[in-house]
């Protein structure tokens, strides 16, 4: 009987809805500006789940889409929310400064942290996380296609998983009471 107990362990365990990095690894750090003030670093949320997403103020679908799920999903986290922080970064460092991102992510949930800084720097995170952008000449502007997964990052910092654009925030809320429960 305990040999069955133990071996039904894992497989009791919640699985998550995302992709899933197994075995889980330390999440790359980050050091850019943040919208809100001050310097936005990953370390700096230790304790908290974190959804990290890359996007642009003025993309038109893609990114607004997702925000909006991601309040939607904190919201029905309930008081859970205040255990999960949504960071996100810029693909669009040309027009995205810290003033306006913070602007745009307030329409979605005043608690979202955005970060920008160098084409550098933001290349670099990109790099470090697999993030593909791509700038789009748009008439007499351009736009910018990207990589729209979600990444979901645990108490403790480490990559747990990755969300499909299109996903639901019951989805969402699933994960992060799986990554909170633990």
């Amino acid at each position: 009987a305990l040999l069955c107990a133990v071996c039904a362990t894992p497989a009791d365990r919640p699985v998550l809805k995302a992709g899933v990095f197994e075995p889980p690894r330390a999440a790359p750090e980050l050091s850019l500006q943040a919208s809100n003030g001050g310097t936005l670093s990953l370390a700096n949320y230790r304790g908290k789940v974190v959804l990290l997403g890359f996007g642009f103020t003025s993309c038109p679908q893609v990114c607004p889409t997702t925000l909006a799920v991601l309040a939607q999903a904190r919201k029905r986290l309930g008081t859970q929310g205040k255990d999960v922080q949504v960071v996100y970064v810029t693909v669009d460092p040309e027009r995205d400064d810290a003033q306006r991102m913070r602007a745009y992510l307030r329409g979605f949930d005043p608690g979202f942290v955005a970060g920008t800084g160098t084409p550098a720097q933001l290349a670099s995170v990109r790099k470090d996380y697999g993030v593909m952008a791509v700038r789009k000449p748009v008439g007499d502007s351009y736009s910018v296609g990207h990589s729209s997964s979600v990444y979901l990052i645990d108490r403790n910092g480490r990559l747990r998983g990755m969300m499909p654009y299109g996903r639901s925030p019951a989805d969402y809320v699933h994960d992060i009471r799986v990554l909170l429960g633990e």
